[in-house]
């Protein structure tokens, strides 16, 4: 199955789109798109990926992302069941830089929302009062247009340019390297990760996935993603781990094997590496 990279969010009349999504699980497709996007979790468990960033996501997760920033909320596996019981639900917003006109922004009074748009590049991660304030604010636009909606982003992006409580997900310096023509190639070795990641990956049988020679697609990864194929597979692993950290039910060694690591020494070694803390230090600090 093809799956666009490139996302358009159709909108002829409105210069602000918000759209409230209930659905079994999230877009499963890995995408980018020219439009600003605000968005938040309402319900819904499961994989966050911007730029070059894995995260597990939950209720609450609230991002700000820039144009062309290649991202998915991958719900975990249950969603994709069938299962009634589980659903996702989110809301998010859409906006053009342009959406007031070209040079509207470039005012000495824009300053600090022209500043907040260049760091939302490498994608916004909001926390506490300033989180829980977007969330309001997004859920009551869904119900507002015309003028109003306007002027009520803009004081809403004028809060953000200028209270504490964001955190940049990319790492710095993050570019989108990547190109419409690359989109189902991509799209299968992201799936088959996200689905076999609790299994023995072979690193041939995803080069294969993918039309290449081991090291032609360990340089390609590593070239696109601004990792190596090995620290993305780590790092969905880890992910996973740290959700299961936070429920009493598993041990640690459970846990170990059940996020792909073939040893408990194999797993201590990198989530100390990736995360800074030993598992029992994470999961006692939670």
């Amino acid at each position: 199955m093809k799956a666009p990279i490139h996302k358009n969010i159709e909108s002829q009349v409105r210069s602000v789109t918000v759209q409230e999504l209930v659905e079994p699980h999230f877009d499963a497709n890995w995408h980018f798109h020219p439009h600003y996007q605000l968005f938040t979790v309402l319900h819904g468990t499961g994989k966050r990926l911007i730029g070059d960033s894995i995260q597990t996501f939950g209720p609450g997760d609230t991002v700000f992302l820039g144009p062309d920033v290649p991202h998915l909320w991958r719900s975990d596996p249950a969603f994709f069941e069938n299962n009634p019981s589980l659903f996702t639900h989110g809301i998010v917003l859409y906006f053009q830089e342009d959406f007031l006109g070209k040079d509207f922004l470039e005012r000495n009074e824009m300053m600090a929302i022209r500043q907040l748009l260049q760091e939302s590049k490498r994608g916004i991660e909001y926390k506490g009062a300033l989180r829980e304030h977007i969330r309001t604010e997004l859920s009551e636009l869904m119900h507002i247009d015309g003028f109003q909606s306007v002027l009520r982003l803009l004081t809403l992006l004028n809060r953000i340019a200028h209270e504490d409580g964001g955190t940049p997900i990319a790492s710095y310096g993050y570019v989108n390297n990547y190109k419409v023509s690359e989109t189902e190639r991509m799209q299968k070795v992201h799936n088959y990760v996200l689905q076999h990641f609790a299994q023995e990956i072979r690193l041939g049988d995803v080069a294969s996935l993918a039309g290449m020679s081991e090291a032609a697609f360990c340089r390609y990864f590593k070239a696109r993603a601004n990792k190596t194929f090995i620290d993305f597979v780590n790092e969905i692993r880890i992910g996973h781990a740290c959700k299961l950290l936070l429920d009493d039910k598993f041990t640690i060694a459970q846990i170990a094997y059940d996020s792909g690591f073939d040893s408990l020494s194999n797993f201590n070694r990198n989530f100390k590496k990736y995360i800074g803390h030993t598992p029992r230090e994470y999961k006692v600090s939670y």
